[in-house]
């Protein structure tokens, strides 16, 4: 949000909608299930990305009403290439069977009770049928015609998976704990000075967690973090610093001293987190509930078990071309996180040089600065 014209412009065209909108278009929130891709959001994207492959299968089945822009579209959050979501949400216009208006033959705006839904199209078996095998819809809900993905959003949570090898875990929970609160986190994510002039978000859950899942002895662990908004890519900076921590590399303060802006008001330089393993979990709405059909739930679910059995014969198949390998070289070593680098010295993140930090100067501070919290988009 760089100003009040995006606020303006939503609410326009919802108006727009209120004056336009036919008996059978209903407004609708979709939760969507995706692996990787080229990133969510199709902008300065490479296709296929997500959203372009889901207004593809709206365009297939013919439940679009009008363009992308006509339909009021609207996201939760942006992800990035090789990040999965399985609780991405989408808001938009489409037909329905249903014919809910008020006595002008306009959309009323009032939520459709569940009781009243029978005879409706079934958007989740539709839209599954035609999608890409790694790109799901788990749920829909009729939502009032102001709604936004973005702007009714009131939390998101994300989860990061790791090995946990000979990580710290008590260390990097007692470091993870700093980040709660609301801290200027500009030292923990990929600077973008251009569009973004407040740093300041809340972190209001942090927690490390085992899985039940394990390979050759090693244990997955999941990093879980929930906040009412993101910078870009803060999560993969915070979960990079705290594998530092993790392996002995730097100590839980450096977790104090980078959140410090007068002590440390430049990022150091170092390498996120992969993004492969982090997912986007949730996104919060308030008295918002999904509805899938029992029907369409069990064919997820039977989609979702087979996905799983064919990532594993896959993972089998590398298991067996690991065992295969000649013995590593000696400059070569096996790290916590199952991949393979040359053994390099650590340089301590307040001994890095720092990232150059472009401020534009402004007379007037933003929308997005005063209402961060309310109207930021989702981190990638």
């Amino acid at each position: 949000m760089q100003n009040g014209s995006d606020v303006e412009s939503f609410k326009q065209g919802v108006e727009s909608q209120r004056k336009n909108a036919g008996e059978s278009n209903k407004a609708l929130k979709f939760q969507v299930l995706y692996d990787r891709f080229y990133g969510f959001a199709s902008e300065a994207q490479m296709d296929p990305t997500v959203e372009s492959e889901i207004f593809k299968a709206l365009e297939k089945t013919r439940l679009l009403v009008g363009d992308k822009k006509e339909s009021q579209y609207s996201r939760c959050g942006r992800t990035d290439k090789g990040v999965s979501s399985v609780g991405q949400v989408i808001a938009l216009f489409l037909r329905s069977n249903l014919k809910e208006t008020d006595g002008n033959h306009k959309i009323s705006g009032e939520l459709i009770p569940e009781a009243q839904i029978e005879g409706e199209i079934d958007y989740v078996r539709v839209l599954n049928r035609v999608l890409p095998s790694d790109i799901r819809i788990l749920g829909w809900s009729p939502v009032s015609i102001d709604f936004s993905a973005r702007f009714s959003c009131l939390a998101r949570e994300y989860k990061y998976f790791f090995w946990r090898g000979n990580l710290n875990l008590s260390a990097m929970e007692n470091a993870g704990k700093k980040f709660l609160g609301e801290h200027d986190f500009r030292n923990f994510c990929k600077m973008d000075a251009a569009n973004v002039h407040n740093y300041r978000r809340r972190i209001t859950q942090f927690e490390i967690s085992s899985s039940n899942m394990s390979f050759e002895g090693g244990q997955l662990c999941a990093i879980k973090v929930k906040g009412s908004a993101f910078l870009w890519h803060q999560v993969r900076c915070m979960v990079a610093v705290l594998f530092m921590i993790g392996q002995g590399l730097e100590s839980v303060d450096v977790i104090d001293i980078l959140l410090d802006i007068e002590k440390t008001p430049r990022k150091p330089q170092y390498a996120m987190a992969p993004e492969t393993p982090l997912i986007l979990q949730s996104c919060e709405f308030e008295d918002v509930e999904f509805i899938c059909s029992s029907d369409s739930g069990q064919a997820l679910r039977i989609h979702l078990e087979n996905e799983g059995r064919a990532y594993q014969l896959q993972s089998a198949i590398f298991q067996e071309a690991a065992l295969s390998c000649l013995p590593l070289a000696k400059d070569q070593s096996l790290l916590n996180d199952g991949t393979i680098k040359k053994v390099t010295s650590h340089i301590p993140l307040l001994s890095r040089p720092t990232e150059l930090q472009i401020v534009p100067h402004l007379e007037i501070r933003d929308v997005h600065d005063a209402h961060y919290e309310k109207f930021d988009q989702c981190p990638r």
